[in-house]
């Protein structure tokens, strides 16, 4: 059994099947990349998993616990947490304040955008804020206007946001799109290091084929809502099933 199971799920949109039967298993401390091409149902997936989106059918569990039915913020504390193609950060806030909305998040139960003004617990948590950043290298920008970052930067502080709240599983959304290569690379770097650091599992959608092969232990191969094939990265280089889904025939 993995950390996360996924089960006989459905979900159309009208006409539109956008997920028929998906079963998808993710170890504990693993990092499992789902890929497909466009319009293959990744992102619908993705939202059930996170209670964006409820299932036609079939069950999505973490740890043995429903996640269906659950509002976002739930999800989150059941420590599941997302990274989103575009970061979602709070562009007007120092990067300090952006980490720290999180941890009295977490220490009140509830989000409240006044947090980072109150002063309860505030020396643990600036504390705690900073090890975050300082993980992942951006300890000397704390001071920075979130909005001043760069693309690479902002992925970087949307990282410490969602690890700060010590999450088991990091489902993240295209985290290299529209970055430059060497931000593509720094990201790799940063994942590596943030895997080897913590005991904590990743599953990715992605369509960088070097971030996949770079990070993914187990793949799973999505073609119009279906999975195809999942296999470690060895198995998936000139899969047949794959080559039919990316390049429109097989190959033999």
């Amino acid at each position: 059994m993995g950390i996360l199971e996924v089960k006989g799920v459905n979900k159309r949109f009208g006409g539109l099947q956008a997920l028929g039967d998906v079963n998808l298993s993710v170890k504990e401390n693993t990092v499992h990349a789902i890929i497909g091409p466009n319009g293959a149902g990744k992102s619908t997936l993705l939202n059930c998993l996170v209670g964006k989106l409820i299932p036609d059918s079939g069950s999505v569990m973490f740890d043995g616990q429903s996640v269906l039915g659950r509002k976002p913020h739930e999800i989150n504390q059941m420590g599941i947490s997302r990274v989103f193609q575009t970061p979602e950060i709070f562009a007007d806030l120092t990067v300090l304040e952006n980490v720290m909305i999180p941890c009295f998040a977490k220490r009140d139960g509830a989000f409240r955008m006044h947090a980072i003004e109150s002063t309860r617990h505030e020396g643990d948590i600036i504390a705690q804020a900073k090890a975050i950043l300082s993980d992942v290298s951006m300890l000397e920008k704390s001071e920075m206007i979130a909005s001043s970052l760069s693309r690479g930067d902002k992925r970087r502080l949307e990282m410490a946001m969602c690890l700060v709240q010590e999450p088991r599983l990091l489902l993240l959304d295209e985290p290299t799109a529209g970055m430059a290569r060497a931000d593509t690379n720094n990201t790799i770097e940063l994942l590596k290091e943030i895997k080897a650091k913590r005991d904590i599992t990743m599953c990715i959608i992605e369509h960088d084929m070097h971030v996949v092969f770079s990070l993914a232990e187990r793949i799973t191969v999505l073609a119009q809502g279906t999975p195809l094939v999942e296999e470690t990265p060895e198995n998936i280089k000139g899969h047949p099933k794959v080559r039919e889904a990316y390049l429109g025939e097989a190959q033999v």
